[in-house]
């Protein structure tokens, strides 16, 4: 028999938090971040961190385990988080895998085989070159030209994942989002549930806005400032995460607080937009559309309680 999973993903700022935990407690679960940026210790505010006092005792895995100037990415993310499902099954409790990245959700999902994307240095390091002297549009119009599909999927400021598609690229001779088609054809080993918490687009992107504005209530201009101080930098891949990139060229006088807050803005509703995309790309996706269930997360709670009773996860 498949072991369970259940997923619970969406857009940011669509509630995913309050009713993961919600579940948890339903289903005797523990949560595992599939966030990209709530990995990071010190990263609390612009990550929209789960606070301790909130998780109302739930087990939370992947969450601060990172110094910001540790690399993270999809390899490393599946690493951790089957070692987590490990021990979770260990407990004979559900894991429930909770965040918005949907690459890492993917690659957990489907035990996608990254054995063939290895690296070389040398390659990466002239990538790496070519950014910084020409710029990260100039590399994401080479990407466009090897790989339009893999462009498609990733914003043209994440040099990062540009350079990876590219090497991949450069060292097979094939696209890399050929490959990871071909890997999402792969049944999933687990007893799978796929959830994506959705809301309509006006409210969505009011949330957002309101969530900036919150966070900067918070004290994130004062977290980029103190890990500024402790020496972190946009070369790293920590520092790539919004709200922290904005700000970081804000304190570097590039531009001016209203503006970083504008594109902050911008940059956010765009990323929920790119991530909406991504999700209606996957396979078995159960959508949970807010305004069906008049926004009362009992109703929708138990919709996927029903769902879960008859995938026979519970």
């Amino acid at each position: 028999m498949k072991q369970p999973l259940v997923i619970l993903t969406g857009p940011t700022a669509a509630g995913k938090t309050k009713l993961s935990i919600a579940l948890a407690k339903a289903i005797d679960g523990e949560i595992i971040s599939a966030d990209s940026m709530q990995v990071y210790r010190h990263m609390d505010i612009g990550s929209a961190k789960v606070r301790p006092e909130e998780m109302e005792g739930i087990p939370h895995h992947l969450i601060d385990i990172l110094d910001p100037a540790e690399d993270f990415n999809v390899v490393r993310f599946q690493s951790l988080a089957k070692r987590a499902l490990k021990e979770i099954y260990g407990r004979n409790r559900i894991p429930i895998v909770t965040g918005g990245t949907g690459f890492y959700i993917q690659a957990l999902l489907y035990d996608i085989d990254f054995t063939e994307n290895q690296e070389r240095p040398e390659v990466r390091e002239k990538l790496e070159a070519l950014a910084a002297e020409k710029g990260a549009e100039a590399l994401y119009e080479l990407l466009k030209k090897a790989d339009p599909r893999a462009a498609e999927q990733v914003h043209a400021n994440n040099v990062k994942r540009v350079i990876r598609a590219l090497e991949y690229y450069q060292l097979t001779g094939k696209r890399i989002s050929e490959h990871n088609e071909a890997q999402q054809q792969k049944e999933s080993p687990y007893n799978g549930a796929y959830f994506v918490l959705n809301d309509e687009r006006e409210r969505l992107y009011a949330r957002i806005d309101a969530r900036v504005d919150a966070m900067l209530e918070e004290g994130l201009l004062e977290e980029v400032k103190t890990l500024q101080a402790m020496g972190c930098s946009r070369g790293m891949v920590s520092m790539q995460g919004l709200g922290y990139k904005e700000l970081l060229s804000h304190l570097e006088g590039e531009i001016s607080l209203v503006e970083a807050i504008r594109i902050l803005k911008r940059d956010t509703r765009h990323f929920a937009k790119r991530q909406l995309t991504w999700f209606r790309r996957e396979r078995d996706v159960i959508w949970l559309n807010q305004q069906d269930y008049q926004y009362n997360q009992e109703r929708i709670q138990s919709r996927m309680l029903d769902i879960l009773k008859e995938k026979r996860i519970l």
